[in-house]
Order: structure tokens, then sequence, then C-alpha cells
């Protein structure tokens, strides 16, 4: 089943830029969906499955690193963007 996501983090401190950066830099090193950059978001597209794992993963090393960060996501079936 394909997935597209639409993900927005805003950390929750006065620092907030470099953990935006490398919550992106880190999807975009994995493998098995495509990554979209937008002005406002990140757009994931592909295998559900594949795409859950990493949010999760991510948003958790995010956690990890960074402290407290609220994590908007809008979900569709399929890939949303148009001819796919």
């Amino acid at each position: 089943m394909k997935v597209s996501v639409d993900l927005s983090l805003y950390p929750l401190a006065d620092e907030y830029v470099p953990a935006i950066i490398e919550f992106i830099h880190r999807l975009q090193a994995r493998t098995g969906f495509e990554v979209v950059r937008t002005a406002l978001s990140t757009q994931l597209h592909g295998d559900y499955d594949t795409v859950m794992r990493a949010i999760a993963e991510e948003l958790r090393h995010s956690w990890e690193q960074h402290g407290r960060a609220v994590l908007v996501a809008k979900f569709a079936l399929g890939d949303v963007r148009e001819g796919r």
C-alpha cells in the first residue's frame, strides 16, 4: 500500500533550526521512499510500512537529541502527486 505524508516539525526550543534540518536530512538519507522538501513542510511518498517506520524512528531520534517538539502530519492513501 502506498502513502503520502506531509510533515512539519516544530521543536519547542529557541534554537529550533538545527533540529528541523537534521530531521529532514535523516529522512533523506533513508531508502525506500521519496522525500520532497517544500518551503513549509516535508513530504514522504512510498510504501506505508517503510514510511511509518521512518517517521517513528526519526521522530524518536529527534526527541532524544533535541528535546521536545511537535510533529504535525497529514496522511493520504496513495501517491498524491499528479500523474502517479
